[in-house]
């Protein structure tokens, strides 16, 4: 039997989102015949009333939702169906359901269930007596009880057909709807999330990270995300033990008394004792269990947002550009590993330098790291911020002269390099090469293209996130996809120089689609235009649609090959130019003609004011980096480990990491400060974002140093 709904899923999703009908059914149209969240958004404005790839995803994923309700349907009424218990009614009812929480409440009396107390009553032959008892009519209820018991039937004595009876309707009052909407009510209003030590293991130095929940609690919806997700992490390794209750377990009893008890005799009473077994027995610990579900997606949500935002300012962090770059990653013992790219970041050469304890042979390392800038006509020195990278950059700077032109440093995020360089990607990369090279290569081309370099490291492991490993993983995993794409679509990719694993990444490629056009590629040598790829095996009309418009070849004979115009618009734009008298590299390079063009002649069925206007702007700066540009930083040089802190000092510091309840700040030492939310800004604001983002430079001031838990707090505010 097919669900129907009064409603379409497109005004469904209109009314949940508060959108236009028709902007919906057509995003859901693009999506359904194969378009990208970055194309739809990007060349179908016209269509969808200019949404943004924000509004396009929630669209998509309400739709996702919305689906699996009515896979769920479509079990629900079979099933309800095959029990022989579908009415008219029953079926608008869940025809018209869009709740999964109502829906299953719906469902409850229905589903196939274990064998439980009330169903082994129920085999007994006991529902009639619950039904009378239930009734409230009978004055004496043992005597009804008397007629189950004895004369080969399976009840011993009437008290055990009673305790029957009494299961049966305690399940009859569990899996009623108004009780349970009744006591979520409760539960909305009043929870309270409890988190107790595990005494047997509270002094151990792992529960103290818990320490601060060993006797907590709070209302349960104002426990913020990370405190909900720390206290869960706490709980399955062992240390705590969470509860969420209702502030008054009586009060939710009268409720259900008084909403099932109606008459003051015998019958009465064994309801009232029916519904408390019911809700200590039944009820609360489904409802409890629930909410501790809803409240851990919930959290889930925020941190999976909070990491897809982070990860969002990571990907498109300031690129240096295609410039030679030494690469270094730090040590003491081991060395300094050291290499050399040239513009495209290709491997030139290696070597490991000991410039610092116990080998310190820094008189030799001077003079390679002299050597090496000269020889690879070194432009910038990227310096990972593992151990040992501040004495590494003192020591590089020691070693730079005046004649070496004075490359700039910088220290570069070294998260994930070491997942990096043990992946297949790295193996594929260079075969030949240990995992320390292959480490420091990556530090290096994370300074001349963060985009291109992170792409081939596994999110979770950048370092951006909190409690990345306690969310659900199908759902970070799915928003961090996303966020990858959309912004390696926002930047847009060289189509002859990037690698396989960014091309994955466009619009309507994939790996399979990547792989083949670098294996073009490279048996064809450069691509000289865009229409060039449809002759890429495998990569058909509609993919080419897809990517074409986020594929940048630079130099290219049509200068909008090297710009976001689409392939499909490019004949529009050389009637604007022909209009003007002259080529499309003219309208391009001189600002007088572009400004003549009157973009309300070109407007048709196919394309409206949102495309042309794109257009234009695209035509002003074809093929602009939207990313800011490479500042350089440096720590303050009293400082180096936290004994070297001191409350009051003022120091210079970097972003790491973005959190709903502040965010952390390298100073320098080895171990991240937390500025707390309430110490950014002398006014109020709601998330850090506001007035922080990744990798800002900020200065900082020390308020407390808790050495035992290696924690620092600092202030933005009080500098």
């Amino acid at each position: 039997m097919s669900i129907t709904s009064s409603k379409t899923i497109a005004q469904l999703i209109g009314q949940a989102l508060n959108l236009s009908v028709e902007a919906v059914g057509n995003v859901l149209t693009l999506l359904e015949e194969g378009c990208t969240i970055p194309f739809i958004s990007r060349y179908r404005k016209e269509r969808t009333g200019a949404l943004d790839e924000v509004a396009i995803a929630a669209i998509n994923d309400e739709n996702e939702r919305l689906k699996e309700i009515l896979k769920r349907k479509e079990t629900v009424v079979k099933t309800i169906t095959d029990q022989g218990k579908m009415t008219p009614e029953l079926e608008q009812r869940i025809s018209d359901c869009w709740d999964a929480t109502e829906l299953e409440d719906i469902y409850l009396p229905y589903k196939p269930r274990r064998r439980t107390r009330a169903q082994v009553a129920r085999e007994q032959g006991l529902e009639p007596l619950a039904q009378l008892i239930l009734l409230q009519r009978e004055q004496n209820p043992e005597q009804a009880a008397r007629r189950f018991v004895g004369n080969g039937l399976p009840v011993a004595t009437t008290e055990d057909a009673l305790r029957g009876a009494m299961d049966i309707i305690a399940e009859t009052i569990s899996e009623d709807e108004r009780s349970r909407q009744q006591l979520r009510g409760s539960y909305r209003r009043t929870a309270i999330i409890t988190s107790k030590v595990v005494k047997a293991r509270q002094d151990t130095d792992e529960a103290q990270k818990y320490s601060d929940y060993f006797d907590w609690h709070e209302p349960l919806k104002r426990c913020s995300s990370h405190r909900l997700l720390a206290m869960r992490r706490g709980e399955a390794e062992g240390f705590l033990r969470l509860s969420i209750d209702p502030v008054d377990d009586q009060e939710c009893i009268d409720r259900l008394q008084r909403q099932w008890v109606r008459s003051n005799n015998a019958c009465g009473q064994l309801v009232a004792e029916a519904a408390e077994d019911s809700y200590k027995r039944l009820l609360k610990p489904s409802i409890e269990t629930e909410f501790s579900s809803l409240s851990k997606e919930k959290a889930d949500e925020e941190a999976i947002h909070v990491f897809a935002e982070n990860l969002r300012q990571l990907l498109l962090g300031a690129p240096l550009g295609q410039k030679c770059v030494m690469g270094i990653d730090p040590g003491f013992r081991t060395g300094c590993k050291v290499v050399c790219l040239d513009a495209q970041g290709n491997l030139l050469h290696h070597e490991a330098i000991f410039p610092h304890p116990p080998v310190n042979r820094r008189m030799q390392a001077t003079v390679h790291v002299q050597q090496m800038i000269s020889d690879y006509h070194i432009e910038a020195i990227a310096i990972g911020n593992g151990t040992a990278s501040r004495e590494t950059r003192a020591f590089v700077e020691n070693s730079l002269t005046e004649g070496n032109g004075k490359p700039g440093i910088y220290v570069v995020s070294e998260d994930g390099a070491s997942v990096y360089s043990a992946s297949k990607v790295a193996r594929d990369e260079f075969p030949d090469e240990d995992v320390t090279v292959r480490g420091a290569v990556s530090i290096g081309r994370r300074l001349m293209d963060p985009l291109a370099e992170l792409v081939k490291i596994d999110p979770k492991s950048i370092g951006v996130g909190q409690y990345q490993h306690d969310v659900d993983q199908t759902k970070l995993k799915r928003q961090l996809d996303q966020t990858v794409e959309s912004c390696v679509n926002l930047v847009g990719v060289n189509l002859n120089t990037a690698s396989s694993h960014l091309l994955q990444y466009v619009s309507g490629l994939g790996p399979t689609l990547a792989k083949n056009i670098v294996d073009y590629r490279r048996e064809n040598g450069p691509f000289a235009s865009r229409a060039q790829l449809k002759k890429v095996p495998r990569l058909g009309p509609a993919a080419f649609q897809q990517c074409a418009g986020f594929l940048r070849i630079p130099n290219a004979k049509n200068p909008l090959d090297n710009s976001a115009v689409h392939p499909e618009s490019y004949a529009l734009v050389e009637q604007m130019a022909k209009d003007q008298g002259c080529t499309v590299k003219d309208l391009i390079s001189q600002k007088e003609l572009r400004a003549r063009v009157n973009i309300n002649k070109y407007i048709n069925e196919e394309v409206g004011l949102p495309t042309l206007t794109d257009i234009m702007h695209e035509l002003e700066k074809p093929g602009r980096d939207p990313r800011e540009h490479l500042e350089e930083f440096e720590f303050d040089s009293r400082v180096h480990t936290i004994e070297d802190l001191e409350e009051g000092m003022v120091l210079p510091g970097i972003v790491t990491n973005i959190t709903n309840f502040g965010a952390f700040v390298d100073i320098g030492v080895h171990q991240d400060g937390l500025v707390h939310i309430s110490q950014m800004a002398n006014r109020r604001i709601n998330h850090p974002s506001e007035v922080l983002k990744l990798h800002q430079h900020v200065t900082v001031k020390v308020l407390e140093i808790d050495e035992r838990r290696n924690r620092i707090s600092l202030s933005i505010k009080q500098v």
